[in-house]
């Protein structure tokens, strides 16, 4: 089997594997079956496209949406692989260049949505093309637990059957469940060999905050990051396009995208925000898989999601690159009322509804944790965690009250007042406000009416939506949304248990006002970046491929840090492969130098390898010898790619470097040139 870490650099640009790849690769590369859960940006795409390069044949790649197809395939052919997609967005030019590429035996991975195998030629087609594996990304798609369904996933076993060829599926959000469910329809049951390399993302601070005016804690949030590529999901259409507007009038640049949208205008949304740096986009979840932009430095949630799951997916889309990166996240007790009613009015069975009513709890506990947040979050999945990365609670923990007895007063109100009542109405009771509709229902005659004037409306309604984050209450559907108390409340109001809650109430976080991970480069290297990023800019428009085809923010970080004045140091930052050292290589150096090394083509390929430096040992030999030992003869040199070939091929003897050189110029400059690839070993 070939050996990755040479292709991991040349082709990849990567000096090293990410935690847990290369066993992957490894594994996907000797043709076993592979189920891999690995965190959004752990570097999952790495662990197909890899092996492929390693082994003869095509590997076909499920993926659910064209948009994350098409930049896979793109970032790959800039790195100098074959790879193409066929979609029904493709040009015409597009398809022809994967058919040809097929029939000449050089296409490597030829990227699938999922929906193109109920054709029925699909299966001729990839038996007549020679694939030896099938890659599935995004693997939960396959289970009907899962929060990303997609039907025709389910034929992907079929497929395997038909071609008799090994599967290797990758995903990032898959519970014990839903694993099980992919082992059961992508491997009919046979056990794969899985990889579970956790779930944490160390460079991901997570934040939560309850509303309190959300529009502008959205605007203050994105002020203090102004310049950096963000994500805003919101719960409505509406919203996406009265934000994005906000936005943009306090200086963003700032989009909106949903589902509701012609396609031309999402196309033109999808491509200006993979082309252009600091963009905003404020979107539904229809913004979601899609995705595949590795620099986006925050993500922040308008409104609650719809259970943990989806929440450690959309945060997942900031900071692929490995860099720094923040996330925030509001909620409410609208926003907790609307997710348990989708629920419980949806037309699930009652099993499903319960897992799913599980799922929010999980989140919401999140939300209202009290303790590090990050080791809660990874507990849900199963992953321990000993030192938290960042998180807000953990940068400043929160001041917690003794909240046993406002809940104990909470539950008595809705309980006498028959648990059809919601938030408001209850804080009435609870204050003392004599309303009319309190007065009509004699609910002033209760003797909860105003036990509670010792605490302020706003304090009552942060105790409310604590204990509906707690699942002590539910609002009912049956009864226009009126909260009714639930089993885990019992004890407490039994006096059998206790409950802590947060003292947050109109507490204004410092999340809003100052970033809490630091820049990308210091301020002495900011101008640079900035140059870099424009030389970027320029190159992708002009290719008319997304900015960070061309490098990352991180790889352009790491050249600003470091300042590389020669191709060779230029090859040493990550992110930067032979290929695109080959292409844009001299072009990054102006820009930090002011003028590029003078290099030829045949000694730029070897540029950051150790044949690079042998051919510069190889050159200083060939100079001392330009006029024969004595100094005296003619004239004489080898041509540029006759040097690269012998630092290439490292003949061992003298016959051998006759053969590459010619008798004339091995007999001056032979034994000189053996001493050379000796001592290079």
């Amino acid at each position: 089997m070939t050996d990755p870490t040479p292709l991991l650099s040349d082709v990849f640009g990567h000096s090293a594997f990410r935690p847990g790849q290369e066993d992957i690769v490894r594994a996907v590369a000797a043709g076993q079956e592979v189920l891999a859960i690995m965190p959004t940006g752990g570097g999952k795409s790495l662990c197909f496209q890899l092996p492929a390069l390693m082994t003869p044949g095509v590997t076909v790649v499920i993926s659910p949406l064209i948009a994350l197809m098409r930049d896979q395939v793109r970032g790959l052919r800039e790195a100098g692989v074959v790879a193409g997609a066929l979609t029904s967005g493709n040009t015409p030019e597009e398809t022809d260049f994967v058919w040809e590429a097929a029939e000449a035996g050089t296409l490597k991975l030829l990227y699938l949505a999922p929906e193109r195998l109920a054709a029925g030629a699909a299966l001729g087609m990839l038996r007549r093309i020679g694939v030896t594996r099938i890659a599935v990304d995004e693997a939960h798609c396959v289970s009907q637990w899962g929060h990303d369904f997609r039907p025709d996933y389910l034929r992907i076993g079929e497929l395997r059957r038909a071609l008799g060829v090994p599967v290797a599926a990758f995903t990032a959000t898959a519970d014990a469940e839903t694993r099980a469910e992919i082992v059961e329809k992508l491997f009919e049951g046979q056990p794969p060999v899985s990889f579970l390399h956790g779930f944490d993302r160390p460079n991901l601070h997570l934040a939560f905050q309850p509303k309190n005016s959300p529009r502008s804690q959205i605007l203050k949030f994105a002020a203090a990051r102004k310049g950096a590529s963000g994500i805003v999901y919101c719960g409505t259409r509406a919203k996406t396009e009265s934000l994005a507007r906000a936005l943009r009038e306090e200086g963003h640049p700032a989009v909106h995208y949903h589902g509701g949208m012609e396609a031309e205008d999402r196309r033109v949304v999808e491509a200006r925000f993979s082309r252009e740096d600091g963009l905003i986009v404020v979107a539904t979840v229809a913004f979601g898989m899609g995705v595949d932009k590795p620099d986006i430095r925050w993500v922040a949630h308008a409104d609650l999601p719809k259970s943990i799951e989806a929440y450690y997916q959309e945060i997942g889309r900031a900071g692929r690159d490995g860099a720094p990166a923040e996330t925030l996240t509001l909620y409410g007790a609208d926003d907790i009322r609307l997710r348990r009613a989708q629920i419980d009015e949806g037309l699930a069975p009652a099993d499903r509804k319960e897992a799913d009513h599980g799922r929010l709890n999980a989140l919401l506990g999140l939300a209202e944790a009290t303790g590090c947040r990050r080791k809660q979050l990874l507990a849900y999945f199963g992953d321990a965690l000993e030192t938290c990365a960042g998180c807000d609670h953990c940068d400043s923990p929160p001041e917690v009250m003794d909240g046993t007895e406002a809940v104990r007063k909470a539950l008595s109100a809705v309980l006498r007042t028959g648990e059809y009542f919601g938030i408001g109405h209850l804080t009435d009771v609870l204050t003392g406000n004599a309303t009319d509709k309190v007065r009509a229902r004699g609910h002033d005659d209760l003797p909860t009416f105003g036990v509670g004037r010792d605490m302020t409306r706003p304090v009552w309604q942060s105790v409310f939506r604590q204990m509906l984050g707690l699942d002590l209450v539910r609002p009912d559907p049956e009864r226009h949304g009126g909260l009714r108390m639930t089993e885990a409340a019992r004890p407490i109001l039994r006096g059998e248990a206790s409950v802590t809650l947060r003292k947050d109430a109109l507490k204004a976080a410092e999340t809003t006002r100052r970033p809490a991970v630091k820049a990308l480069v210091s301020d002495e290297d900011a101008p640079l970046m900035s140059a870099l990023k424009a030389k970027r800019r320029a190159l992708a428009e002009a290719a008319r491929v997304p900015a960070y085809v061309i490098f990352t923010d991180r790889t352009l970080a790491e050249m600003a840090e470091t300042r590389p004045a020669t191709l060779d140091e230029m090859a040493g930052i990550g992110g930067v492969g032979a290929k695109k050292l080959e292409r844009y290589g001299r072009t990054f150096l102006e820009v930090i130098t002011g003028e590029a090394e003078q290099v030829h083509p045949a000694r730029r390929k070897l540029a950051g390898r150790e044949t690079g430096a042998i051919y510069d040992r190889l050159l200083e030999a060939q100079a001392a010898l330009a006029r024969g030992e004595e100094g005296t003869e003619k004239p004489l040199s080898c041509s540029a790619s006759q040097l690269a070939k012998v630092a290439e091929v490292k003949p061992r003897d003298a016959a051998a470097m006759t053969q590459l050189l010619g008798e004339r110029r091995a007999e001056r400059f032979g034994a000189a040139f053996l001493d050379v690839v000796q001592a290079a070993g």
